[in-house]
């Protein structure tokens, strides 16, 4: 899970909740959007509690120290109102973080009291800037400092020394670093604006006077209205009066978050998805901010925030190890959640939102503990987001009941969906330019030793279903990681797809768990690349345990692609089942590969740490028993034994010692019965049709699939098998051409030939049947029964000695 979520959620949210009317209605025509019907208490107008609703603007001149402008129009500016005029109030706020988490405990942000003084500023070089500077190195002590949010991941300077005096940095502005006793990973951020808030107070001719004066004098401001003062006292006495609130067609600008605290039934409403605009491209926060409370529904507004993809803020980590999101110091959201009990979001339309467009972040059960007051039902229905920074929609909770139902994603720089919800249902939508529809992401802030209550109830519960994916700009498809348990992904389209289409991944960092109990079904993958940019892709990876791959479709329409693998296979899983697939016009149809592991650090001859294998749930056997070898010259050419894994400390021990071992050797690690079955697939058209490059098992089954050349040209072999697999009954045709053989055999990585069984299979006008990596392969196969039509017949292996 991207940590920004939980900055916007410190910096308050936006909250929505779902009616049960509105489920009920939804159960019966999903599609359908809830007849607005007043409720017995009654309706508050926006507009008549003061929210102008108004897009007019006017150029005015300030004077230093004084509240009295002169402005060209005064148009439809009444006393009472909220406004902004830009360029004539100087101003630069300063944050503190690290050198800890800066999302946590040690290294949140706080006040930088002497940390820094700022000069230089203003105003001419934009409106809104944000500075960071971080601590990079000491002895002596140096920074790093970024003037446009680290964007692309890089800094404008690095390594600059802390000087007594006063540094420039860009635009004017020069610094001097307070004196401190600086650590790195330290950093001071700090914004310097030019804009002034306040309210109109009274107007005479064209003089507006107002609540607090200008610290410059312009003559080309712009003023303009604002209305968070007053559409915030219009939700207050809406929940205050148990009533909802109308917000009429207008253009209402905001500052700052509308919070929505502890509402008991509410309904905000605007005119239409349309016309109906709150715009925050000036401020900070979530539209709305959802805090507490049992039930809201947000319906028929349009929602503008300040960034999009082109200008996305950047990302890094800092010199003491931890990660930062740098959007979190110019956020804006739509509508973020903060434990509201039931939300509905309707015909919501948000785009240009820097960070989590639509958000959700608040207490949790954790097994049997079940909080006062938590997230247990959230619908979107029928909302957008188009050219947003960040994710699209996100639970960086495990917030229940998360429901994406027929909405539009047409731009997400990070995720279309992320999150660690349980219970999540994304259904009907359509997405494009967006990164991935990610389930599982487990924050990473929490320990995991404080995560053993995904053991009880798991979390990432999910079904994604019926969506529509097409290959225009980012391609991030359906990840599965770090965590979900129980997912179902079945029926969706890719169309023109240009990036790996569905994806589950055992990878874990310390924080995860690797995924399980996953059905990949369904599915019609079309992996044709219109543009002249190809990347690598598959239709469907798995390196999950519990996992079932069938009847999905997974082509290239045309000639075979390179840089294609239609199902590509992972050997850190166990209990596989994969049947039923059509797979055409791949470079690679099927193909299975090795897991690998590095040594961290080395303890004694029995026990290390690791990185690179998936860390196990508590429930699992811990690698008992399974096999490990080494990879390198000078390492043991026989496989070690595992005993155990720590699942806190991450530590590896080996049933027996193993002398030598140093940090940074790797190795390979596989399964004593991976329990694969494979069977009953189509692949045709592949340059490679299938390669087990993977150590395999006595329970790894390749049987019953139907294995042709098709049009691909220039195949050298159907069926490369570098392990221990069994093929039984497949059907193996038209491997025709000079140099072709229809089953190649070759030793596993530590040189080992295997009693493969080969019985009972069609070998059908192949130019050879059997090709040796070297001699004595075939013959250590246990070869019986097999057919061969218009292919020759190998020599026949020597039966098994005698017992």
């Amino acid at each position: 899970m991207d940590p920004e979520a939980r900055v916007n959620i410190r910096i308050g949210m936006t909250i929505q909740v779902l009616t049960l009317s509105g489920a009920a209605m939804m159960a019966s025509n999903p599609g359908a959007a809830q007849d607005a019907v007043p409720t017995s208490n009654g309706w508050l107008d926006a507009q008549e509690l003061g929210a102008s609703g108004s897009q007019f603007e006017s150029k005015a001149a300030t004077t230093d120290g004084s509240n009295r402008i002169a402005i060209e129009n005064v148009g439809d500016f009444k006393a009472g109102q909220g406004v902004t005029i830009s360029k004539c109030n100087i101003q630069c706020t300063t944050r503190l973080y690290g050198p800890g988490d800066p999302y946590g405990p040690g290294g949140a942000a706080r006040d930088a009291k002497d940390a820094v003084e700022i000069r230089g500023y203003d105003g001419t070089a934009g409106g809104w800037l944000v500075y960071i500077l971080e601590i990079d190195g000491a002895n002596p002590t140096t920074f790093r400092w970024s003037d446009n949010l680290v964007r692309g991941n890089q800094w404008r300077g690095t390594r600059v020394p802390v000087a007594a005096d006063w540094q420039k940095l860009s635009n004017g502005i020069e610094v001097k670093l307070g004196k401190r006793d600086w650590q790195p990973g330290e950093f001071v951020s700090f914004t310097a604006r030019d804009q002034r808030l306040t309210t109109i107070e009274k107007i005479e001719g064209n003089t507006l006077v107002l609540k607090h004066p200008a610290n410059r004098t312009v003559v080309d401001a712009v003023v303009r209205h604002s209305d968070t003062a007053a559409l915030q006292a219009a939700i207050d006495r809406a929940i205050r009066e148990r009533k909802n609130l109308s917000i009429p067609a207008g253009y209402y600008r905001l500052r700052s978050s509308l919070l929505v605290r502890n509402p008991e039934g509410l309904l905000i409403e605007g005119a239409d998805g349309v016309n109906t605009v709150l715009d925050i491209s000036e401020g900070a926060g979530a539209c709305f901010s959802l805090q507490g409370g049992t039930e809201v529904t947000i319906r028929n507004v349009r929602l503008l925030g300040h960034t999009g993809m082109e200008e996305q803020a950047g990302y890094f980590t800092s010199s003491s190890g931890f990660s930062f999101w740098a959007c979190a110091l110019k956020p804006c959201n739509g509508v973020g959640i903060g434990g509201t009990e039931r939300v509905l979001v309707e015909n919501v339309h948000a785009s240009r939102m820097a960070s989590e467009c639509f958000i959700s972040g608040g207490p949790y059960r954790k097994g049997q503990e079940e909080p006062a007051k938590y997230t247990k039902s959230l619908t979107f229905l029928r909302c957008s987001v188009t050219d947003c920074a960040a994710n699209a929609f996100n639970n960086c909770d495990f917030a229940e009941s998360t429901s994406i139902l027929y909405c539009r994603v047409d731009g997400a720089g990070w995720h279309m969906y992320e999150g660690s919800g349980r219970f999540i249902k994304i259904v009907g939508n359509y997405i494009r330019n967006a990164g991935p529809i990610t389930i599982g992401d487990i924050p990473h802030n929490l320990p995991r030793t404080g995560l053993r209550h995904l053991e009880d109830l798991g979390a990432g519960q999910a079904v994604v279903t019926d969506n529509v994916l097409e290959g225009i700009g980012r391609c991030g498809g359906i990840a599965i990681n770090h965590g979900p348990t129980q997912v179902i992904v079945a029926n969706n389209l890719f169309i023109n797809y240009n990036g790996t289409a569905i994806n589950a991944s055992s990878n874990t960092v310390h924080w995860s768990f690797p995924p399980q109990n996953i059905i990949i079904t369904g599915n019609i993958i079309d992996l044709t690349c219109t543009d002249d940019k190809p990347r690598w892709r598959s239709g469907i990876s798995v390196s999950t345990s519990d996992t079932t791959v069938s009847d999905n479709q997974v082509y290239v329409r045309g000639a075979c692609a390179p840089n294609v693998t239609g199902l590509r296979i992972g050997e850190s899983a166990q209990n596989l089942n994969i049947h039923d697939n059509l797979v055409r016009n791949c470079s690679t149809g099927l193909s299975a590969h090795r897991l690998e592991g590095r040594v961290v650090k080395v303890t004694d001859p029995s026990r290390f740490t690791v990185e690179g294998i998936p860390y196990p749930w508590r429930y699992s056997g811990f690698y008992k028993g399974w096999n490990l070898v080494w990879l390198g010259e000078g390492k043991p050419r026989i496989p070690c034994l595992a005993d155990v894994f720590d699942n806190d400390t991450l530590e590896f021990r080996l049933a027996q010692p193993c002398e030598g071992m140093q940090p940074g050797d790797k190795f390979n690690l596989y399964p004593p019965a991976a329990n694969w079955q494979i069977h009953g697939n189509t692949i045709t058209g592949c340059q490679t049709p299938v390669l087990l490059d993977a150590h395999g098992s006595p329970t790894s089954r390749v049987r019953d699939n139907l294995i042709s050349r098709g049009e691909a040209t220039g195949v050298k072999q159907a069926v490369d098998v570098r392990g221990q697999f069994d093929l039984t009954g497949n059907h193996i045709s038209g491997f025709d051409e000079p140099g072709a053989v229809a089953l190649s055999l070759g030793p596993d990585n530590l040189g080992r030939a295997w009693p493969n069984l080969i019985r009972d299979n069609v070998f059908q006008r192949c130019t050879a049947t059997v090709r040796e990596a070297r001699p004595g392969l075939w013959q250590t196969c246990v070869a019986q029964r097999n057919v061969f039509l218009d292919s020759p017949e190998p020599p026949a292996p020597a039966p098994p000695p005698a017992k």
